[in-house]
């Protein structure tokens, strides 16, 4: 196993003793009163990615964010900088754009009230004879929220008040330095509307105890036995697991054979037969690609590994970043998950996935982990769909995200039941609790 982060404020992910016991109960996975009070407490006071730098390459360029009942338009600027506005005409609130797009102007579909890309008035129909207060024109601004980017994202807070975006995502940039994260290319991009809770994304992102009930495929390629990962977790809720990207000993395939990694080993110049038992074929063939990747990434075109360590090259930091975004940081993807709740009903939310691949000299389709095959180039435009019970991206059938959402429909159904009062955890799952503790924090005025 790998060691512990140096970073001072890290916990042990699986020692419950740095949890207070907040029971997890099955009304706030669908009680209204409870979203009331995550809107008022939670989602108006932490910082949302409105969307990725590379979407908007160009002054002009913008991304719409829509949240529950509020829309922000994040757009680039001529000097570069990225600023952040509420999609809402200070004339009489209309939305003036609906969908991703680059404009020297942002004009109100309803009375023709034109803004800079700044924000600025520049035309009011009338203004210079019709406004008894006096011509808006070069005076009135949309109103801002506070903006900055990380990671190759695009945040904001609609809170005047929050914490700085690095002081809030602590100490996340410092863990994930190594990850040329902008560089990514986003392969597959699909946003899945399913009946489920948005918490109940974060609480199966947070644990791996489930992976070897609902994903059989994992074990191959990932081992997540109970030694094998470490779990860590720090005071603002952020947390990850990290896991070694080898075969699993206990559930190791019936004929002996592992193709899959049997394939890594090759790809670099390591022989899989070479090793005399399927337990030095895992661990000492997992060293030995360590050594490989180290000295045959450039080589190999593999240049994203420049400033990646050892662990980072051959490990999977599986890492949640809190309330509600999940990246899997894998030696040659990237693959952010997001839940957001639905605006009319909390037993239901909207499941982002975003597949990003490193660019690597001569491939032209890459492995997307969570979607399959894909050619390494930019999606321009995200699928929506409606899970529909699986119905709706049959293109996923198998895959491990189409696996967590069957579940989490299941999952919800179960909140409802008398029989359920409250999580009995393992120790693997004590980031689990430690959300919704952080969530409560926030919830009853401790942040």
């Amino acid at each position: 196993m790998s060691s512990q982060s140096t970073h001072p404020q890290t916990m042990d992910g699986r020692d419950p003793s740095h949890l207070r016991g907040d029971a997890i109960t099955g009304d706030r996975y669908y009680s209204k009163e409870f979203a009331e009070k995550e809107w008022e407490h939670l989602w108006t006071r932490i910082w949302h990615i409105a969307g990725r730098l590379a979407d908007i390459p160009e002054p002009g360029d913008y991304v719409v964010h829509n949240f529950l009942k509020e829309s922000v338009i994040a757009v680039r600027q001529d000097d570069g900088s990225v600023r952040a506005f509420y999609n809402s005409c200070r004339h009489r609130g209309m939305r003036l754009v609906h969908d991703d797009s680059s404009t020297e102007e942002f004009v109100c579909p309803y009375h023709g009230w034109r803004y800079a890309k700044d924000g600025l008035l520049v035309h009011a129909q009338d203004s210079d004879v019709d406004f008894p207060q006096g011509d808006p024109c070069g005076k009135l601004r949309l109103n801002e929220l506070r903006c900055d980017t990380w990671g190759g994202f695009v945040w904001y807070t609609m809170d005047d008040n929050a914490p700085t975006l690095a002081d809030y995502l602590d100490p996340m940039p410092e863990v994930a330095k190594n990850y040329p994260m902008d560089t990514a290319v986003r392969v597959a991009w699909y946003r899945v509307k399913i009946n489920a809770n948005w918490k109940f994304v974060t609480d199966n992102f947070s644990e791996s105890y489930h992976t070897r009930t609902a994903h059989p495929q994992v074990p191959p390629w990932i081992d997540q036995d109970v030694d094998s990962a470490r779990h860590e977790m720090w005071p603002k809720g952020h947390g990850r697991t990290v896991q070694p990207m080898h075969p699993s000993i206990s559930d190791r395939p019936a004929d002996g054979r592992n193709v899959m990694f049997e394939a890594v080993l090759r790809q670099w110049d390591i022989d899989p037969d070479s090793y005399d038992s399927y337990e030095e074929f895992a661990f000492q063939g997992w060293k030995d690609l360590k050594a490989a990747k180290q000295k045959l990434w450039r080589e190999k075109g593999y240049v994203h590994y420049e400033h990646m360590n050892d662990e980072e090259i051959t490990d999977s930091p599986h890492t949640v970043i809190f309330p509600n975004v999940t990246i899997s940081f894998l030696p040659d993807n990237l693959v952010f998950f997001r839940s957001e709740p639905c605006p009319d009903d909390p037993e239901k939310c909207y499941f982002d996935l975003w597949c990003m691949a490193f660019p690597v000299e001569g491939q032209t389709e890459v492995e997307s982990i969570m979607a399959g095959p894909k050619p390494l180039e930019e999606v321009a435009v995200c699928e929506h769909r409606d899970f529909d019970g699986g119905q709706g991206i049959p293109e996923l059938a198998g895959q491990i995200v189409y696996q967590d959402m069957s579940l989490a429909e299941a999952m919800q159904a179960g909140m409802h039941s008398k029989g359920y009062t409250d999580a009995v955890l393992s120790g693997q799952e004590t980031r689990v609790r430690f959300f919704h503790e952080v969530l409560n924090d926030y919830l009853e005025g401790r942040r």
